[in-house]
């Protein structure tokens, strides 16, 4: 674990450690807002049906950012691209928004101290695009679901694999009151979703299963490759012919474990040394993250993590 990718983990609030860091914070807040506006528009009514029923501009809400089925029936179309993002804000009801909330705060809160606020950001909205689009393909087979899509549980499930990975002996108290590990309480969720596929509910096991699938490589694959959000986002700099993708083949690029960097000697050695001692406390420090959380931290490890984070 290198401090080359600091954003896996910078320290920010009391200690070094933010109970609400900026991206759950932000990410909280926008469901909270479309939440909001969903509401609003139950209550704009714009005419009514042959049959009697009211119509709302809810209608106009879950027909352009819902996550809508590619195929349909008849000639009307209503999926578009974006709805794979816009789905993941929108709620059906107050439980469903406030379990939702809960869940990604409860999870989600060490995670981003972890990962860092731009590498959450950036597995949060994957494995909500990950539920969507399991979604999309397979619940006409599955399910034979041909109605719209909406809620953040499909990326909320891929944080909670996330915190079973980086925390499987963390006890979770079940109803508050029952202590159960992280892998076992996780592991038997994935395996009731996998269960409930094909029953005819308002539940999208699937998109579940989506998110939990797209965490989980997400996150073998930083362990492996050490995705950076870094360079995923300074590869996206203009050259002078367009966008340069140069800097692409590096930001996914791991270090052969079979090479050796070649030693420089000069009158700066101890300076070197003193640096590589430096580095391998970071990592044992970060280790620790991993195993045993944040509070398991001394003082002086949390001091010796913030100054870390400071350097560039």
């Amino acid at each position: 674990m290198g401090l080359d990718s600091r954003d896996y983990y910078r320290p920010s609030g009391l200690g070094g450690f933010s109970f609400f860091p900026p991206v759950l914070k932000k990410l909280l807040f926008a469901n909270g807002i479309v939440f909001f506006i969903q509401l609003i528009s139950q209550m704009i009514v714009y005419g009514y049906t042959s049959d009697g029923y009211t119509l709302s501009y809810e209608y106009f809400l879950t027909k352009y950012f819902a996550l809508n089925p590619i195929l349909t029936i008849g000639d009307h179309n209503n999926f578009y691209i974006w709805q794979l993002l816009t789905y993941q804000f929108m709620h059906a009801n107050l439980s469903h928004i406030f379990f939702n909330m809960l869940m990604l705060w409860m999870f989600g809160m060490e995670i981003e101290n972890i990962m860092g606020s731009k590498k959450f950001l950036i597995f949060y909205l994957a494995c909500g695009f990950g539920a969507g689009l399991l979604q999309l393909f397979l619940s006409p087979l599955f399910e034979g679901g041909m109605g719209p899509t909406i809620g953040a549980s499909g990326a909320v499930f891929g944080v909670m694999i996330a915190f079973a990975m980086y925390f499987p002996d963390r006890y979770v108290f079940l109803y508050f009151l029952i202590p159960v590990k992280a892998k076992y309480l996780i592991a038997f969720l994935v395996v009731i979703e996998f269960m409930s596929v094909g029953n005819q509910s308002f539940v999208a096991h699937l998109a579940h299963i989506g998110g939990a699938i797209t965490a989980f490589f997400f996150i073998l694959y930083d362990r492996r490759k050490r995705i950076s959000a870094r360079n995923i986002f300074g590869s996206l700099k203009k050259s002078n012919n367009g966008f340069s993708s140069s800097s692409l083949r590096n930001v996914f690029k791991s270090r052969p474990k079979d090479v050796e960097d070649a030693k420089f000697y000069d009158i700066n050695e101890s300076k070197k040394d003193d640096a590589i001692d430096y580095q391998e406390e970071v990592d044992r420090i970060l280790d620790k993250i991993s195993q045993h959380g944040y509070q398991k931290l001394s003082e002086s490890e949390k001091k010796t993590l913030f100054e870390a984070s400071k350097k560039k």
